[in-house]
């Protein structure tokens, strides 16, 4: 066999190598078709604790308040409540709190959070007969003020951890209602209610620094707790001087 017929056969054998090979990589490229319909692939959507990462948020927020006062007047009044050997007491004022608020990132770990809400406050003095032999009668007087307001706070927010912050910042606080009731009773029955409406005697917009912490969840729910210390002297003719001081504990939806 001369070359030329050699080096044509294997001219040939290279050429059939080559189209077998670009078929078989044209097969393995070549996209499956089905006729089953395509389903479509949803991913959860991820939610963050921490609004660094997240745009602007809403929510709504309620708890309880323990409310007192605290000041000069109110030390002079316990002064006074020494030396009726406990018949007069100072106690905390149960209430609640409701409103709205939104979150507006600053940054990464950091938030502003304006918001407004109803909150009742107030404070309560206890009276009761100082003689024990008297005891079983379970006679009791109450002066309970009933103050109502809208707070209206702006707290900054830094995040901790994803879900855990702390708060605090300058709330401005307006008097919607501020009524004291006095009741009168013994052995469980009730002898005497009645209310003084003293609004028109306090300051009509109190001040007030708060502060607290609390945890956000991935569902959008949160807790917290915080305290409101008041600036302001409540009476507005500067008779004598008292400040709010409310403990809160929260729960809240963010949306």
């Amino acid at each position: 066999m001369n070359s030329k017929s050699l080096f044509g056969r294997l001219a040939v054998a290279a050429l059939l190598l080559s189209s077998s090979f670009s078929v078989a990589q044209a097969q393995v490229r070549r996209p499956v078709y089905s006729n089953a319909p395509a389903r479509p692939v949803y991913s959860a959507p991820v939610r963050s604790s921490s609004t660094a990462t997240q745009g602007i948020q809403f929510g709504v927020r309620a708890g309880v308040n323990v409310s007192d006062w605290s000041g000069d007047a109110v030390q002079s009044v316990m002064d006074l409540a020494g030396y009726t050997n406990g018949a007069v007491t100072k106690e905390m004022k149960p209430g609640f709190h409701a409103g709205l608020y939104a979150t507006i990132p600053l940054g990464p770990g950091f938030a502003i959070e304006p918001g407004i809400s109803y909150s009742e406050k107030g404070a309560k003095l206890v009276g009761t007969l100082p003689w024990e032999q008297f005891d079983f009668l379970n006679a009791r007087v109450t002066a309970t003020s009933r103050m109502a307001y809208v707070d209206v706070p702006v707290l900054f927010k830094g995040y901790l951890t994803p879900g855990f912050y702390l708060f605090g910042g300058p709330q401005a606080s307006f008097l919607v209602s501020n009524k004291v009731r006095v009741e009168a009773g013994a052995l469980g029955f009730s002898a005497f209610k009645t209310d003084f409406d003293v609004k028109n005697q306090f300051r009509p917009v109190d001040f007030a620094v708060v502060g607290g912490l609390g945890y956000q969840f991935d569902s959008g729910f949160g807790l917290s707790a915080g305290y409101d210390f008041g600036l302001s002297s409540l009476d507005k003719n500067n008779t004598f001087d008292a400040q709010n001081r409310v403990i809160k504990a929260s729960l809240n939806y963010s949306f």
